[in-house]
This record gives structure tokens, C-alpha cells and sequence, in this order.
């Protein structure tokens, strides 16, 4: 219930990171930002432990980037004296930001990081040191990913509970990849997903694929929102099937699953590719409860008026609370939020730095 528990929010912008707790159904934020003045591009909320971690992708102008962890829920914040994730000299590249932090499911103490460039990194000590997996590093492929207009980042990790060597991630604009055997092989799977931009509009690789979410009941079943199109599979992406109908628009860039209840998802239209502003220039986030065979907007409370806050890929998620909360923020600094799994909405915060991703978990 909401008066029980504490949820914590974690809100990366371009000047900082800035933290808000929720007791009671009252929200209160921290008064300063921490890393003032990096864009934080990338947070972890890790409640595996007997204490929640907090990991942050920073980057700052000056010392480049780096990841950070918090034992106390953002109070104080630890740096590696080495960095965390760093390009083996072999490589002959360079970090230019750290696009992910994500906790594996199934293994305790394993975080996944992706990276600009596109690279998958993996931690076996809760996100303090990171290693490359090689393999998707090497991809046969690699040599014909071409970035996209944000840069070439691997943007999306899903790890399976059921299987730790089973991993899916999304990069832009090389598309979705999947291994089956913890990261020793990698396949592109796609099949379905078009690339309106390219003369062969379905092919193997290459789509841009801005983001994708697991549902809650069933492992198989991901959501999948691309450079136009909004997709589900029903068999762990190996094929992808078009949802969009009933949508203002089927350019996005954010899509988060409900915690809990299962063939439930949120999208957050824009109205296209070259006018990067809600479908319409209006403030609506839009949900499935039925795997996308229907869309209904979630308007209550939200700006009625004209709006022009872009959504970006990793600006919207829920939270683990019941009732689940949704939250997004966007690029005209606000943040809105919803403790009744979007029904109602409610302004957080406004004239932030743009929002560059929001992550909330129950954490007391």
C-alpha cells in the first residue's frame, strides 16, 4: 500500500542526478543534484541485496565517464579508483558514455553496463568493476552498424530469471541481438521489425530499435518500440509482431511493462521523426492491458494544453509498488508520476535539466 512503503526515484538529467523519495504518499527531493553539472545518462536501482545499491552512468565534460554505486540510497556516492568500464587497449576505442546499468535477474551479484560505443560489459561484483564480452564486440556484423542520430549505443539490457545465459539487448542502429549461451554467440533477431530508412526495409540487422521492455507474466513476451512501428513477440524476440494500431503515432522512443499484471504496457508517442514532440503536442501516455491489441491514452492530470517534452528512450519506467507506479520525465525538465498504474498523474518536479532517464523502485 502507499502509505507502507518507501519508493525511491532516481532522475538523470543533463546537469546531474537528482533523487526524490516518496513516504506516505507524500514525495519529497533532495535540495541539490548530485554530480553537478555530468550527464547522467544511465541508473540502477539494485534492491538484491540486504541493502539497495544505486549504480550512475556519469559523464562528465572534464574526466570523461564513470560509473558510481551508493550503499545509503544516494546519500553518498563511491568511485572505483580505477575505471569501471574501460575499452581493452586491443580495441583501439574509447568510452564515450555509459547508455545502461542493469541488474541480472538471475545472479546475485551481476550487472550488465552498455556503452557508446555499442559494447556489453559485465560485473560479478555488483557493478564495481566490468569486463567486455568479447563475442558481441566481435560480431561478424560489426563492421556494418552504423550509428544512429543519438550515437551508436547499446541502450537496452534484459537478462531472463529463468535462464542466466539467456540475454537480450538493443543497440541503435544495429537492432536486437540475443545470445542463449551466456554471451558466447550472439544472433541478430529482428524478423518482423522493418527499417523504414533503409532500401531493404526488413533486413537481418540494422534496424533502430529505441527500446525494449519484458512483461511482467510471461518471460517470452517483450514490447518493442522502433524508429516507427511498436512491436511485441511472443517467443523472446526471435519474431516480432506490429502492435501500433490505435496509436496517434508509431515513432517513440520509451516503452515500460507494469510490474506485476501481465500483457500490460506504456508508450509515449511522438509525433514523428522529424517533429520530435508529443503526437498531437499532447501530453499522453499510452497503455495496453491486452498485449497491444488495444491502446487507451492516460490523460488525468496530465497538461491539457499544447506540450512539446519529449519522452526519450530511458525517461519512462514503474516501479515495484501495488498499486504499481509509472513515471516519465522529459526535455522540458519535468517529471510526472502516477501510484495507481497510470489511471492518474501528477507533476513531480518542473525546470529540471532534460530528463534523461528515471529509474523508481520500492526500497523500505
Amino acid at each position: 500500500m502507499i502509505g507502507m512503503t518507501e519508493v525511491l526515484l532516481a532522475v538523470g538529467t543533463r546537469k546531474g542526478l537528482f533523487i526524490g523519495r516518496r513516504r506516505g504518499g507524500v514525495w519529497e527531493f533532495d535540495e541539490t543534484p548530485y554530480f553537478n553539472a555530468q550527464a547522467i545518462y544511465s541508473v540502477a536501482v539494485d534492491t538484491r541485496g540486504e541493502r539497495p545499491r544505486l549504480l550512475a552512468g556519469g559523464d562528465s565534460a572534464h574526466w570523461g565517464p564513470s560509473v558510481f554505486h551508493s550503499d545509503d540510497l544516494g546519500r553518498t556516492w563511491t568511485e572505483p579508483s580505477r575505471p569501471a568500464v574501460r575499452f581493452p587497449q586491443d580495441t583501439e576505442a574509447s568510452l564515450e558514455r555509459v547508455w545502461q546499468l542493469h541488474p541480472a535477474a538471475a545472479e546475485p551479484d551481476v550487472v550488465y553496463a552498455g556503452t557508446e560505443p555499442a559494447a556489453l560489459y559485465r560485473s560479478e561484483d555488483r557493478g564495481e568493476s566490468f569486463e567486455l564480452v568479447r563475442p558481441l564486440w566481435e560480431h561478424p556484423t560489426r563492421s556494418r552498424w552504423v550509428p544512429g542520430g543519438g550515437g551508436e549505443g547499446l541502450h537496452t539490457i534484459l537478462t531472463d530469471e529463468r535462464d542466466p545465459r539467456a540475454v537480450t539487448v538493443a543497440v541503435s542502429t544495429a537492432g536486437v541481438f540475443r545470445t542463449t549461451d551466456g554471451g558466447a554467440s550472439w544472433a541478430p533477431s529482428n524478423s518482423g521489425v522493418s527499417a523504414v530508412f533503409l532500401p531493404d526495409p526488413h533486413p537481418e540487422f540494422g534496424q533502430c530499435v529505441h527500446k525494449v521492455a519484458r512483461d511482467a507474466a510471461d518471460p517470452d513476451r517483450l514490447y518493442l518500440q522502433n524508429h516507427w512501428g511498436v512491436y511485441r513477440s511472443d517467443d523472446a524476440g526471435a519474431q516480432w509482431t506490429d502492435i501500433g494500431e490505435g496509436l496517434p503515432s508509431t515513432f517513440g522512443f520509451a516503452v515500460a511493462a507494469h510490474p506485476t499484471r501481465g500483457d500490460t504496457a506504456y508508450v509515449f508517442p511522438i509525433n514523428a521523426d522529424a517533429d520530435r514532440v508529443p503526437a498531437d503536442r499532447r501530453c499522453r501516455v499510452f497503455r495496453t492491458a491486452d498485449a497491444g491489441r488495444s491502446w487507451e491514452p492516460l490523460t488525468a492530470g496530465l497538461p491539457p494544453e499544447d506540450h512539446y517534452g519529449t519522452v526519450l528512450r530511458d525517461a519512462m519506467c514503474t516501479d515495484d509498488a501495488d498499486p504499481a507506479g509509472v513515471y516519465f520525465g522529459n526535455r522540458n525538465g519535468e517529471v510526472f508520476a502516477s501510484a495507481d498504474d497510470g489511471d492518474t498523474w501528477r507533476q513531480l518536479v518542473s525546470h529540471l535539466p532534460d530528463v534523461l532517464c528515471v529509474r523508481a523502485a520500492v526500497v523500505g
